[in-house]
């Protein structure tokens, strides 16, 4: 008797935590190279970092490769909101001319699906929200979120632009502010924090005391976010799941600009509190920032279709996968492909379309099948003498339990 009711009793909290509220939070904090994180005292970033992980990641797309991206701030955020680089979400500066909202940022995936839940960007500068998110846009389905706070750059008033851009450090402060506010009295589902005040520092002092104060008083930010979520947890039993990173490093030379392909300027990091990690996140050398939608999409029990799968370019950090790090080849008439095996269960699926629908207007792309082997195996070849010649081969590897892809462009 006493054995089933300890049973029940197990089964009674297994439900209970399958029940619980799931909620999740991005941060991104401007402009610190991993080698920052790891020079500079980060309590609270490493606090977080002890219930999960912290990750060395890289921004840039792969260097020299068609996906390779800006290591600037716009592309920085939209390859974290879109999980997808540059030659796809087509944000390659900060002027932000032409986002191809083909690609839906995470808010739009949650959005179309759980539409009664609660959404927030809680930011230092208003363009995060109007142009990379699209709020209110025919183009991302007039999306609309439910609470933002922004916009404060643009007013002079209460916020009079110095030389020294300590007003800019004010505007961080004010924007963690309201965020703690809100996640104690409302709880967003799905909430963005940008802290933009240590690229600035970055910019004007580069590897500096300054630049490194302002790293830790990002840290003590996080740290506010990071006490008002333990405290909803306390009282309301709710799940979070909170990610920081940044959209890109800083020169090896000065540490005051950026935009190149150099390591510094590539090296991002995730710091966060998932658990438990899977084996690609453990034991890949670098994760990508593009990781961070697929993974919040897997907590917050986001739904992705087939066709949403094959277009982007992370892997989740939880849950299993089947493979990772996919590589694509053409040569001597064939497209050489291999990836690694993360799991031994199931086949891969290997899909092949020559067109680029999806990108130029949102429709898919005709995928056909050409083989499908065990995931273990690591490889395959695709014969292009039984293809149609096409200056863009799309490739999807579609295994058990996640989608990988990779092009081959003809420039």
């Amino acid at each position: 008797m006493k054995k089933i009711i300890a049973i029940a009793a197990l089964i009674c909290v297994a439900g209970m935590a399958s029940a619980q509220k799931k909620k999740a939070i991005f941060v991104i904090i401007d402009g610190v190279s991993k080698d920052v994180i790891e020079k500079v005292e980060t309590p609270n970033l490493h606090a977080i970092a002890k219930e999960g992980a912290l990750l060395s990641a890289y921004q840039g797309g792969e260097k020299g490769q068609f996906n390779q991206t800006p290591t600037i701030s716009a592309p920085g955020y939209t390859n974290v909101l879109t999980g997808v680089w540059f030659h796809k979400h087509n944000v390659p500066d900060n002027d932000i001319k032409a986002p191809n909202y083909n690609y839906p940022t995470i808010f739009r995936f949650f959005e179309d699906q759980y539409s009664s839940k609660k959404t927030a960007v809680f930011s230092s500068w208003e363009d995060n929200r109007t142009k990379l998110v699209g709020e209110g846009l025919a183009q991302t389905g007039n999306i609309k979120l439910d609470h933002h706070f922004d916009g404060l750059e643009l007013d002079t008033v209460k916020y009079p632009h110095d030389k020294g851009r300590k007003f800019m450090a004010d505007i961080d402060q004010a924007v963690v502010d309201d965020a703690v506010k809100t996640i104690n009295q409302d709880a967003p589902d799905l909430s963005w924090v940008y802290l933009e005040y240590t690229d600035d520092m970055g910019h004007m002092y580069g590897d500096s005391e300054q630049f490194y104060d302002a790293v830790r008083a990002a840290d003590r930010r996080v740290g506010q976010l990071w006490e008002a979520i333990k405290q909803r947890k306390a009282k309301y039993k709710e799940d979070w799941l909170i990610v920081i990173t940044t959209d890109h490093g800083r020169d090896p030379k000065t540490g005051r600009g950026h935009g190149g392909q150099t390591d510094r300027e590539r090296a991002s990091w995730i710091a966060t509190n998932a658990q438990p990690l899977n084996g690609y996140a453990k034991q890949a050398q670098q994760v990508a920032v593009v990781d961070i939608l697929p993974t919040i999409a897997r907590f917050v029990n986001i739904k992705l279709s087939a066709g949403q799968q094959r277009e982007l370019d992370g892997v989740p950090l939880i849950g299993k996968v089947s493979l990772s790090q996919p590589q694509a080849v053409k040569v001597d008439g064939k497209i050489n492909l291999t990836w690694t095996a993360q799991n031994i269960e199931g086949k891969v699926k290997v899909w092949l379309a020559t067109t680029n629908n999806f990108k130029q207007t949102g429709k898919a792309d005709a995928y056909k099948l050409v083989g499908e082997v065990p995931v273990q195996t690591g490889k395959f070849d695709i014969d292009l003498s039984k293809e149609a010649t096409s200056d863009i081969y799309k490739i999807v590897l579609e295994g058990k339990y996640n989608t990988v892809n990779r092009w081959i462009v003809n420039k």
